[in-house]
């Protein structure tokens, strides 16, 4: 039997120990940051960006999250709550796997029912993987210190 290079959530718990609150409040803390950057964004483009409200969003919090994401496997929020994600061979992700696992994220947060499973899968799988994760093969963990 081949032995996984992420920790093992028997035998390495503390990894995933409290991670799913913490997830929950760094998703509230980046969706703060990236609303008040488009309000920001708003006024200094004299309105502009708030009437194309939704692009605008769109292209902003993936830019937000691709690159905290491939910088350092976290985002601004996942550093503030001690967690970060590894790629499938557990090292911090690529550019391509953080632009994989934003575009992902954003289409199952765009679509409610989509958004529903992954919560679900989450909940109920011993890596705690949400849909992004799974379409990456990463895993949320705790920082190891």
């Amino acid at each position: 039997m081949t032995r996984s290079p992420l920790p093992d959530p028997i035998y390495d718990a503390a990894y995933y120990e409290g991670v799913l609150p913490k997830r929950l409040f760094a998703w509230v803390i980046d969706a703060g940051l990236v609303f008040s950057a488009m309000l920001i964004l708003s006024v200094l483009t004299v309105g502009i960006a708030f009437m194309l409200w939704i692009p605008v969003h769109f292209a902003l919090a993936f830019f937000y999250r691709w690159s905290t994401l491939k910088a350092k496997s976290a985002t601004l929020g996942m550093r503030l709550m001690n967690i970060e994600l590894r790629g499938p061979g557990g090292a911090p992700l690529t550019s391509a796997e953080a632009a994989l696992h934003t575009g992902s994220f954003l289409v199952s947060a765009t679509f409610f029912f989509i958004q529903l499973v992954s919560i679900g899968m989450m909940i109920g799988r011993p890596y705690n993987r949400g849909l992004p994760d799974e379409i990456v093969g990463s895993v949320m963990i705790n920082r190891p210190v």
